[in-house]
């Protein structure tokens, strides 16, 4: 099977609007909305602040939910218990960058987060005893930790990976939550990039990287020896995920494409022969999430994904929770969290007018199935005008689909043909990743930029994941090619179709967003009027040199080969970094330096570069963020100037900034008079120039690359 064969925009509209009304139910009926100009702004804090209460997550026992929410404006735990909902307490007291992820230790009173130091992108895990609430660090500072699994036989433990010994292969060690006694289960040899373990917390799996890009999935025995059990190509590795062994430990999970025509499956493995039983496929979607029961790890339902997420339960009983869930709630929905015997479950719902909302659902109560309110993420929204969303299909220049998602300026479309009644300045978001995709449901981007008074588009261009492996790898070394042209494409669909002022379309981006938008600026110019860029890998040299070791001979045929001299022609075309002076239209560049890839060096040249020939720059530097801005203040404040610049350029309404740079840390370098209050930042640019940016081979970095070696049975 090859590529899915685009849909013409009749067909899509159509097909997105009547998905768009199944969403709304029976409260799809909108009242009119007035013009742009006269409806309300919706505030960047209801947006883009914290949430009021999110992340729930019940214990293991199904007797308390633990959850995030500020305290004194920071992110913390707290904890409430389920007989007393409006009793919630917190648990940690963070005064710099908050907690942004947890999970629950199995002995029902110890909550687990990971927390790095201000972006630097080292996770250290910590533990917190609700009852006394004292943080302990299980892990050292500076070394990356990433939780493996817990067992219910060990619920005084977790397994973790941690690169302290040798940055670039982990180690694995079984830590106790409470002393915090490190026992070393696994050590690296130098050449296994991940571990799984089993539900008894044993090492079990080990994921190898092979020269050709592939990897090899090696499988340890009773006898304590490593064996190779399965091999995975180059052109599955994107797709290839291992969810967990079930409960016997004689097989385990995966998402898999491997061998398959086209698109990823749910599979079970069995770990002596590895033979693949499939569970869950769909002819046209690969398979993206699956929930697992608690006790046996054995799936009840999976999801697939092409326009909208589909689930499908795999028993009669999750089904029939799947439909009384389908029948209760409005938005789409999928759980968050179950206690360890399955009777209780948070249910998160959300949609593009529904902002998330999070429910207690308890499958055993005594009067039969019973849904509770918990908690509305961002209360604010309920009566705010949210616009519906519309999933299309553009056909690109050599005849690909790229589903996209299309939002409308609030009171643009009087008859609701998903068509603006006259030509509007548009925003494309270019997702980051690249190996990700955007989703139908709430954006607060698309919301916040539709209300300002523009259409705004996400393209899931070709290298997105979840459209078929040949899809993925139609993305291979074409980043500033292809890619590139898949975003022009859309550009050029949005004024074809009446849809975008042909002189006022412009980009929003970060991560490989924001390398999208400067490779758009500098290869496109003609098409776009401006663009924003966060955190944006600009030379993709550096981008190889900074990347794992163990991910390296992957990225290699992902991005070019710089040991090749083809290779290094590839990376050289394709960095925005070499050819900054091609860029006309005005750009916000904006970095988080704590992210440790180099960033910070590549942004000052491109702003040097663009100084010097005076391009219309704002260059806005966060010391203490790195690859996402995580403080609020920080995030708002960019929000703010990103806000002002959009307006500059294509015409649209702006929040006044009002006290969105409180509390912020920013040094401005550029365009500082460009919005109000932001001269207070400002900072004098380098006086020197900087030196060239240096076209390493992109083998080299902090560690050498270790080669494969045979099956080893000390491995």
């Amino acid at each position: 099977m090859g590529f899915r064969t685009a849909k013409y925009w009749t067909g899509a509209v159509a097909l997105g609007l009547a998905l768009a009304a199944a969403a709304c139910g029976p409260q799809g009926a909108r009242a009119p909305v007035p013009p742009v100009g006269e409806a309300p702004l919706i505030a960047r804090g209801d947006l883009f602040g914290d949430p009021v209460r999110h992340g729930g997550q019940l214990s293991p026992r199904g007797d308390r939910v633990a959850f995030l929410a500020p305290r004194d404006g920071v992110q913390n735990l707290w904890v409430l218990s389920v007989d007393a909902m409006d009793e919630a307490r917190p648990v940690t007291d963070d005064r710099l960058r908050g907690i942004h992820s947890f999970v629950w230790a199995l002995d029902n009173s110890t909550l687990l987060y990971l927390q790095d130091d201000q972006g630097d992108e080292n996770a250290r895990l910590f533990a917190v005893d609700i009852a006394r609430g004292l943080p302990r660090a299980l892990t050292p500072a500076g070394a990356r930790a990433e939780i493996l699994g817990m067992s219910a036989d060990d619920p005084g433990a977790v397994i973790v990976s941690l690169n302290e010994r040798d940055r670039a292969w982990p180690d694995v060690f079984r830590i106790d939550v409470v002393s915090g006694a490190r026992t070393l289960l696994q050590r690296n040899p130098g050449n296994v990039a991940s571990y799984v373990v089993d539900r008894s917390n044993r090492v079990r799996l080990a994921l190898r990287p092979a020269a050709d890009g592939g990897a090899d999935m090696l499988v340890r025995g009773a006898n304590g020896r490593w064996r190779t059990l399965l091999n995975i190509p180059f052109e599955d590795m994107r797709v290839a995920r291992v969810l967990g062994f079930t409960a016997d430990g004689g097989s385990f999970l995966m998402f898999d494409s491997t061998g398959r025509e086209e698109y990823s499956a749910l599979v079970r493995v069995d770990a002596e022969s590895g033979l693949k039983t499939p569970v869950g496929e769909n002819e046209n979607a690969d398979v993206v999430d699956v929930w697992l029961d608690p006790a046996t790890n054995m799936p009840v339902a999976f999801a697939t994904e092409y326009l909208r997420r589909e689930w499908r339960g795999l028993d009669p009983e999750t089904q029939a929770d799947l439909d009384f869930l389908d029948r209760q709630l409005t938005g789409d929905f999928t759980v968050a969290s179950r206690s360890a015997d399955n009777a209780r479950w948070i249910v998160i719902e959300e949609g593009p007018t529904t902002a998330s909302r999070s429910y207690l659902y308890d499958r055993a109560d005594r009067a039969g199935r019973r849904l509770t309110s918990l908690f509305r993420h961002r209360p604010a929204l309920d009566s705010a005008p949210l616009q519906p969303m519309t999933p299309i299909e553009i056909e690109s220049r050599d005849g690909l689909a790229l589903v996209s998602f299309l939002t409308l300026p609030i009171g643009s479309d009087a008859d609701g043909d998903a068509r603006p009644e006259a030509p509007v300045p548009l925003v494309i978001l270019p997702h980051d990743g690249p190996w990700a995709r955007d989703s139908y449901g709430f954006n607060a981007m698309h919301q916040w930029l539709a209300n300002r008074g523009y259409a705004v588009l996400s393209v899931n261009y070709r290298g997105s994941a979840g459209f078929g492996k040949s899809f993925l790898n139609a993305g291979n070394r074409v980043w500033g090619g292809r890619m590139r042209e898949d975003l022009a494409d859309a550009a050029r669909w949005a004024s074809e179709n009446a849809i975008a002022q042909p002189d006022r379309i412009g980009l929003v981006g970060s991560g490989f967003g924001g390398y999208a938008t400067l490779a758009a600026l500098a290869f496109d110019p003609q098409v776009y009027r401006c663009g924003a860029s966060y955190n944006a890998p600009s030379n993709l040299f550096a981008l190889l040199d900074t990347s794992p070791v163990s991910a390296r001979s992957e990225l290699y045929q992902r991005f070019g080969d710089a040991r090749t001299d083809a290779g290094r022609d590839i990376l050289r075309q394709q960095s925005p970094l070499f050819h900054a002076g091609q860029i006309r239209s005005p750009l916000l560049l904006a970095v988080g330096p704590r992210e440790g890839r180099g960033l910070r060096g590549e942004a000052d040249q491109i702003a040097q570069s663009l100084r010097s020939r005076r391009g219309a720059l704002s260059y806005l530097v966060f010391p203490d963020e790195g690859r996402d801005l995580v403080r609020p203040a920080n995030r708002l404040a960019y929000l703010a100037v990103l806000e002002h610049f959009l307006s500059d350029c294509l015409g649209g309404r702006a929040e006044p900034v009002g006290a969105a740079f409180q509390g912020a840390t920013i040094n401005v370098f550029d365009g500082a008079t460009r919005v109000p209050g932001l001269s207070a930042f400002a900072r004098q640019p380098p006086a020197a120039p900087l030196p060239a940016p240096a076209a390493s081979d992109g083998a080299g970095g902090p560690e050498a690359e270790a080669p494969a070696p045979a099956d080893d049975p000390a491995l």
